[in-house]
């Protein structure tokens, strides 16, 4: 395939409103036309992971909050393992978040044999081939490990990023590496800032005759308005066979402050997207049981309930001002901390 004009691409994206919510509403339909989820014992959904395989629950449990300062260590492992008892066991994390914490963490939580009922991702910042291999080992000792089900590139989301990713002596190298050696099983990358970048990367993929298995990026009621992953990139996954992995349901807590929707709607809007997870933050076991209660409830939205949801949402989303991830550098870890890259 031809490398894609930045030009086209631009033009071929600019839809009017009613077009974009056509396509959006579209892609919510492919999951309603599938079998009633699939639920465990708890009544947690549990989905495929694209081409791998694995079963996965639909619901995430989010790295980086398990992390933060509010929770003391202890807190932060009954928390991962309620969510783990509750039926959760997709769990996310990076190798940068809360400066190790939150891999440390959760890889005391993993003891006693939790480890082998997940699937244990984590992410990596390093572009080259000897930074993305050290923070790899890194991760691997502060999760207790001899192996993560699947390791992403952290934080695609500048031009350049795939480029680097993919050069002689990248960070793709280090992660084929890492897969043969048996440290890893599954390779994907992560990024919140543009839905081109995220094309790029997918594009540089087939060139170099690579697939990727799971793809992460921000998937919201506000997205769909918006640069839209939803639009732009999910369908390029869903045809390929890539999981997608939806993050960012609340946009942190600004979709929130935006007093358009609540926090069930949030995630049932996300659940109804074909997608094999939705990562979300927990740092509470009010916000646990959030989470269970949307994965628990949810059922197809019908064509009307979405397009309700867009109509809500449509004129905050217009600018991109509840998504900071994408409109300014509030969640650019790797810009604030740049010899991290390598």
């Amino acid at each position: 395939m031809n490398p894609m004009n930045r030009r086209a691409f631009v033009r071929n994206s600019a839809l009017t409103a009613a077009a974009l919510a056509e396509s959006i509403a579209h892609l919510h339909a492919l999951t309603a036309q599938q079998p009633a989820p699939a639920r465990d014992s708890s009544g947690m959904i549990h989905r495929t992971l694209g081409r791998t395989g694995e079963r996965v629950s639909a619901i995430g449990l989010g790295g980086y909050h398990i992390g933060r300062p509010i929770l003391t260590e202890a807190e932060s492992i009954a928390l991962i393992r309620q969510s783990i008892d509750s039926g959760i066991n997709f769990l996310d994390n990076c190798w940068d978040y809360n400066g190790g914490v939150s891999e440390i963490r959760m890889g005391k939580a993993l003891r006693d044999g939790y480890r082998d009922r997940v699937f244990l991702m984590t992410k990596i910042d390093g572009r080259t081939r000897v930074a993305a291999a050290q923070q790899i080992d890194q991760s691997l000792q502060r999760l207790q490990t001899d192996h993560v089900d699947l390791m992403q590139l952290h934080e695609v989301i500048r031009l350049e990023d795939p480029d680097r990713a993919f050069a002689p002596g990248g960070a793709i190298e280090a992660l084929v590496a890492a897969r043969q050696a048996g440290k890893i099983r599954f390779i994907g990358f992560t990024g919140h800032k543009d839905p081109y970048v995220h094309l790029r990367m997918l594009e540089m993929a087939r060139k170099h005759d690579f697939h990727f298995d799971t793809v992460q990026m921000p998937l919201n009621v506000m997205d769909a308005h918006f640069r839209s992953f939803a639009h732009d990139v999910l369908p390029v996954l869903v045809r390929e066979g890539i999981a997608p992995l939806g993050m960012k349901a609340f946009g942190d807590h600004f979709i929130l402050d935006s007093h358009t929707v609540q926090p069930i709607e949030c995630l049932h809007y996300c659940l109804n997207l074909p997608i094999s997870v939705q990562i979300t933050g927990i740092d509470s076991v009010p916000i646990l049981e959030q989470a269970l209660t949307a994965a628990r409830t949810f059922r197809p939205l019908t064509q009307a309930q979405v397009a309700a949801i867009l109509d809500k949402t449509r004129l905050a989303a217009a600018d991109g001002q509840f998504e900071l991830y994408k409109t300014t550098t509030h969640f650019d870890g790797t810009a604030h901390n740049p010899a991290e890259l390598g």
